[in-house]
């Protein structure tokens, strides 16, 4: 990435932060949080191995909170991340149970870097589903939209099991960053935790399954690259 773009964006970034915390501290009491939802050690079904992470952190008051969302995948074999997301946002409630937002997202994966625009929703649907859909546009204009849903059954009081589901979604080619039309790629997730630490720090064993679809799955097998992967998962949830 272009040094001067990148410094430019962190700056603007904490000085965003800067006057968001003034403007909240104004409001009312100010609250702060972080999750990391997946902290894991993968092992796929041919021995490849991979660091995965996807967590949030925020603060503001009961109207406005300014939200960090990132997440990543490092490949431990070849010692690259294959994915880097950070996303930045203000969040407001739009109902009881659902709040809107929108911000910035930059991807520094292992090609080329993308900046988006984001707009969504995120909040808990009925049969208490958590349910996280965003719209992105990019600085060369293309659109993608992904829906994340996951539901945590509680099968004890200590004990937790997570399904996850994630879909992406293209509305156009974009050829630099391997992403064809049409529905991109999809992970499904089933974690079992157990509950150390009051829901601050769970420890989980599970499985992952990815896959690309369509168009870019085409783009991974003309670049020889793996379409679709099943993990062996290993990891803490954390909650502070």
């Amino acid at each position: 990435m272009n040094m001067s773009k990148l410094v430019f964006a962190g700056t603007g970034i904490i000085a965003a932060i800067s006057a968001f915390s003034t403007a909240a501290s104004a409001q009312g009491k100010v609250y702060y949080g972080f999750q990391a939802e997946q902290f894991e050690y993968r092992v796929g079904d041919e021995s490849e191995k991979r660091f995965v992470w996807d967590a949030d952190a925020f603060i503001g008051t009961d109207e406005v909170k300014l939200r960090w969302q990132g997440g990543g995948e490092r490949n431990l074999d070849a010692d690259y991340n294959e994915g880097l997301e950070n996303r930045f946002v203000l969040q407001t409630p739009i109902s009881d149970f659902f709040d809107a937002k929108a911000g910035v997202r930059l991807d520094t994966p292992k090609g080329t870097d993308r900046w988006y625009g984001v707009v969504g929703v995120m909040g808990l649907a009925p049969q208490w589903f958590e349910v996280d859909a965003d719209l992105f546009v990019s600085e060369v204009g293309d659109a993608s939209a992904r829906l994340d849903v996951e539901y945590e059954a509680l099968l004890t009081n200590y004990l937790i099991l997570t399904p996850s589901f994630e879909l992406n979604a293209a509305f156009s080619e974009d050829r630099e960053i391997e992403v064809g039309s049409g529905f991109s790629s999809a992970e499904f997730g089933l974690r079992l935790s157990y509950d150390l630490i009051d829901r601050a720090v769970a420890p989980y064993i599970g499985v992952a399954y990815e896959r690309k679809l369509g168009n870019t799955a085409d783009f991974a097998k003309d670049e020889g690259e793996d379409y679709e992967a099943t993990f062996v998962v290993a990891g803490l949830r954390l909650m502070f």
